[in-house]
């Protein structure tokens, strides 16, 4: 079974693990939430890295 796929690039959404535009793609869904996350604060230590 194929999922849904969406390129980081462009923002369209494929089943292919590559786009049209030949950028890679990605799952575009949340990981579950688990309130005894023990990643959580490397998550948002990334997303803060990110956004510089």
């Amino acid at each position: 079974m194929k999922h849904i796929l969406k390129c980081s690039k462009c923002g369209s959404y494929t089943l292919k693990e590559s786009c049209n535009c030949g950028s890679a793609t990605t799952n575009p869904k949340p990981a579950k939430f688990s309130p005894e996350d023990k990643y959580a604060h490397l998550r948002r230590k990334a997303k803060e890295l990110n956004k510089k």
